[in-house]
């Protein structure tokens, strides 16, 4: 039998027909085939702890905690200078008109409370009565309330002294104080009154007002909204596990500033798609990306 023939330049084709195999044992080949992609790019965050508010909504309308009519002692006075107008800040004792007697003489009227003029029929020359049209209304110490209808389902929650952020049209925000709470319910809207007063803040009387009032906080795992699916399944979210997408039913709780608390199904650091989408299903091959490194 003949020797096998000696490698050499005069073999050409042994080289070319052993290139292939060559290519597939070095190392960059095999470093490009575990870098390969596989599967979609998913924007994912760790699911973290935070803290929610319980909040009770509570939409209503400005009223005076306590008005005070002021008249004259007596009847058949006539109005001859008037000295406050609707509008006034006043402190007690105030002068806020002088009447003329029907002997002769003048009697003064008095404010008989600190507070804001709400409203005044004083006018020069004008009989003054001590049953008919009060002179001046004032609300007392400038203290208002917010009387609100809350559902419920919710005022079971709301307690007096709790406090609230209230938004008056006109005024801006305000801090007030949940002060009383209606004993009954209206029976055709089965909503109840909460009064939230407010003080040391210049209102207007029937100004509408939106107030939060914080009930109580609640401390669990949130995630954003969009991580949240909702359908026939009920509520879920995806996880990424193992490179792979994994459903998870999850309970829902309060929700705040695009955060939702998850009470159940969820626990800190699970790696959860930012935005979960029907297209991605259970098993799924992803590469996940963390939210800060897509920015």
């Amino acid at each position: 039998m003949p020797p096998f023939p000696a490698l050499g330049p005069s073999r050409p084709w042994l080289t070319l027909a052993l290139a292939p195999l060559l290519i597939l044992a070095s190392p960059a080949f095999a470093a490009e085939e575990t870098d390969a992609p596989k599967g979609a790019s998913v924007t994912v965050l760790k699911a973290a702890k935070a803290c929610f508010g319980d909040i009770v909504e509570v939409t209503g309308m400005v009223i005076a905690r306590e008005e005070t009519a002021v008249r004259p002692e007596r009847q058949g006075l006539k109005v001859s200078e008037i000295l406050a107008e609707a509008g006034d800040t006043v402190t007690a004792g105030q002068t806020l008109a002088r009447l003329t007697l029907p002997e002769g003489g003048t009697q003064v009227v008095q404010a008989p409370v600190a507070g804001l003029i709400a409203a005044s029929s004083a006018v020069i020359g004008a009989i003054a009565s001590g049953k008919g049209e009060p002179l001046f209304s004032i609300i007392a110490r400038n203290e208002f309330d917010l009387v609100g209808l809350v559902p419920t389902q919710s005022i079971a929650r709301v307690a007096v002294n709790q406090t609230a952020r209230i938004r008056i049209v006109g005024a801006g925000e305000v801090d007030g104080k949940v002060r009383r709470i209606a004993p009954t319910i209206e029976p055709n809207s089965q909503l109840g009154q909460v009064f939230i007063g407010i003080s040391g803040k210049r209102l207007l009387l029937n100004s509408s007002g939106r107030a939060l009032i914080k009930t109580g906080q609640s401390c669990n795992v949130a995630v954003p909204l969009t991580a949240i699916l909702y359908g026939s399944a009920g509520t879920v979210v995806q996880v990424v596990r193992r490179g792979r997408i994994e459903t998870r039913g999850v309970d829902v709780g309060l929700m705040s500033g695009g955060q939702v608390e998850i009470t159940r199904g969820l626990q800190e650091g699970d790696v959860v798609v930012a935005r979960a989408g029907a297209l991605l299903r259970e098993g799924d091959p992803v590469q996940a990306v963390t939210a800060s490194a897509a920015k």
